[in-house]
């Protein structure tokens, strides 16, 4: 069969072993190409024998349309939603690619005799095959970006090709701010906005190395926090000067973060986040130096918050950082030409695009063209991308409850009220619940993208099911950062290996030196008969070695993560091994996470994936000797 230049790039290719110079021939000729909707793709292929409901081989991977007819019709069939199951991960195999054998026939192409023997030798060979087809045609393998900073990390599994929709947030999302410029400027209105009513800010400077995203302010304390999934502090901030370990201990002890008791817990979900944290702890050091107003009233740490909370909502609603913003915005969006890309593989590949977002229709139309119409193709423009468009969302309700939706007429903004969204609409306000009703879509048919953990990711999991995808663009940096660490931490992680060797030795003397003194046997005759000299004399020595590795230690750990924040250390970690509470958020809420948008470039829109095992404290049986399989335990 022939293959069109316009296909040229989307096949799969079938491959008759008692053939293979023949088959070798074809494919140099490109005459055995079978039109498949995407090269880059994930697959996973599997045979069933003709039966009375169907006679097809099945491929996990769906097609995509081109000039408005579905490439390979007469080769592949899609799994719709009624006549979809679940595989043996849970997942729905609706939007799965089958391969009719009718037509391997018509090619003289036996499925069942092509795929004999052992599968792991078949899955090995055909990988191999398309391995070097993809090399062949200048495409990387996929592969290569999971194990990156631009990969797509997955915490609960997720075919996207069961996804029907995908809905997207706009800020920090689809458009990528530079945190200096924009972060900077709010800042900057923030402080202007203090300085009208009276605070001190002369001399101040934003310092985004500051925080990071995930951390906790302390409203009762006028404190920054780190806490662990758990919500223990580990580390600690009051104004801009760092907390040693013991001041952290003396101060919260056992307390825990609850970030339920909204009046005195913050966290800081996103990198708008940054600018009213800096803000705030800078005036917290003014505080404490005495150096704010008196006729500013009694101010605690809790209502010094709310005076920078008010004053960076009206840089926000009087309009003029927004101005700014849209007047130039090649000085405050990063540019991202693979992102509008991404956006049309997944629109092509039959899913619906939403986008829903809080900022209004001028400014989502002004970022909007500013960073998707020059990197799309045959005069597309952001609006042919999606099906619907809903600007001054306001989430996190747009998810919990029902607002009166209005449709966006005319370019200037003019709104007329309605009732039900209609595909290639532009709308404002709604409800969730309303984009489900227009599509016929619902639950977890949708996936959300997000970069905010509450208002994107956490609500729209909790109250909706629908799936969920969170954007960080700092884990570019963190994923950077561990690997420059691996050596320090490898290191570290030996030295903490040999103090427990150390002190378990060390222990177990002590033991016996207790029992002794109590006048009780040891743990052994040997031990009982010990002379007390040499047994304390041990242990001396096994304590000065345990007293110097807890130095050497305690500095390596005070380090650790420095190369991603010199204060505060990765995004991710509290501690050497624990995860950060940002990170159990992320893992409780999100389904997949990632940096940017532009990445699922690298996965397609067919991509299974899976989530990866979760390790346990008691996986260490698997560096048990073998002699405890057979059930001793002794």
């Amino acid at each position: 069969m022939n293959v069109s230049e316009a296909s040229l790039g989307n096949f799969y290719v079938f491959r008759d072993p008692s053939a293979s110079m023949a088959a070798a021939h074809y494919l140099k000729n490109l005459s055995l190409l079978i039109p498949f909707s995407q090269s880059r793709y994930n697959c996973k292929f599997t045979v069933s024998l003709p039966s009375a409901r169907s006679s097809m081989a099945k491929c996990g991977c769906t097609t995509s349309s081109l000039n408005g007819k579905s490439v390979g019709d007469d080769v592949f069939s899609v799994t719709s939603s009624s006549g979809s199951d679940v595989d043996y991960l849970g997942e729905s195999t609706k939007g799965d690619l089958n391969v009719k054998l009718e037509h391997l026939e018509a090619l003289a192409i036996d499925g069942q005799s092509t795929l004999q023997g052992p599968i792991e030798e078949v899955a090995t060979t055909e990988a191999e095959e398309a391995e070097n087809l993809l090399k062949d045609l200048g495409i990387p393998n996929p592969s290569s970006s999971r194990y990156s900073p631009s990969g797509i990390f997955c915490t609960r599994t997720l075919n996207l090709r069961s996804i029907s929709a995908i809905g997207y947030d706009m800020d920090y999302t689809l458009i990528h701010y530079n945190v200096m410029a924009w972060e900077g400027r709010a800042y900057d209105y923030c402080m202007e906005n203090l300085r009208k009513v009276g605070f001190p800010v002369d001399g101040l400077a934003f310092d985004p190395d500051l925080v990071i995203r995930g951390l906790v302010i302390d409203k009762e304390k006028g404190n920054l926090v780190k806490a662990d999934r758990f919500g223990y502090i580990k580390r600690a901030m009051h104004g801009t000067k760092m907390l040693s370990t013991r001041d952290v201990s003396e101060m919260y002890g056992r307390e825990l973060v609850n970030l339920r008791k909204e009046g005195r817990w913050e966290f800081l979900n996103t990198l708008f986040s940054v600018s009213e944290a800096v803000a705030y702890m800078q005036m917290v050091d003014r505080l404490d130096d005495g150096a704010i107003p008196a006729e500013l009233g009694p101010l605690d740490y809790k209502g010094l918050y709310k005076a920078v909370g008010k004053a960076l909502f009206r840089a926000h609603v009087e309009g003029q950082l927004k101005s700014e913003i849209m007047s130039k915005p090649e000085l405050f969006v990063e540019p991202d030409p693979g992102l509008p890309l991404a956006l049309l593989d997944q629109k092509e590949a039959g899913k619906k695009l939403l986008l829903i977002t809080n900022s209004d229709y001028h400014y989502t139309d002004k970022m909007m063209q500013h960073s998707f119409n020059r990197f799309l193709p045959n005069d597309m423009g952001w609006r042919d991308l999606f099906d619907i468009v809903i600007v001054s969302a306001k989430k996190p309700e747009f998810f919990q409850m029902s607002h009166p939706l209005y449709e966006v007429v005319t370019d200037e903004g003019l709104m007329r009220p309605c009732f039900k969204a209609q595909t290639g609409g532009l709308y404002s306000g709604g409800s969730a619940q309303m984009v489900e009703n227009s599509l016929n879509i619902h639950g977890d048919e949708i996936l959300y993208v997000g970069d905010h953990i509450y208002t994107d990711v956490s609500q729209s999991k909790v109250h909706l099911r629908w799936r969920t995808a969170l954007i960080c663009r700092e884990l570019e940096d963190e994923y950077r950062a561990l690997i420059r660490s691996r050596a320090p931490r490898s290191s570290l992680v030996e030295l903490i290996n040999k103090k427990e060797v150390v002190g378990d030795l060390f222990n177990q003397l002590r033991l016996a030196l207790q029992r002794r003194s109590k006048g009780r046997p040891a743990q052994t005759l040997a031990a009982t008969n010990m002379d007390d000299q040499e047994l304390t004399e041990s242990m001396q020595k096994l304590l000065i070695v345990m007293q110097r590795l807890d130095q050497k230690i305690a500095t390596m750990l005070e380090a650790d993560g420095e190369l991603f924040n010199k204060r505060w250390g990765f995004l991710s970690r509290a501690g050497l091994w624990d995860k950060s509470h940002l990170m159990r958020q992320i893992e409780k809420y999100a389904d997949i996470y990632t940096s940017r948008v532009s990445n699922f470039l690298h996965y397609t829109p067919f991509m299974y994936f899976r989530s990866q095992e979760q390790t346990l404290a008691h996986d260490s049986y698997t560096y048990y000797p073998s002699k405890f399989e057979n059930g001793s335990t002794s």
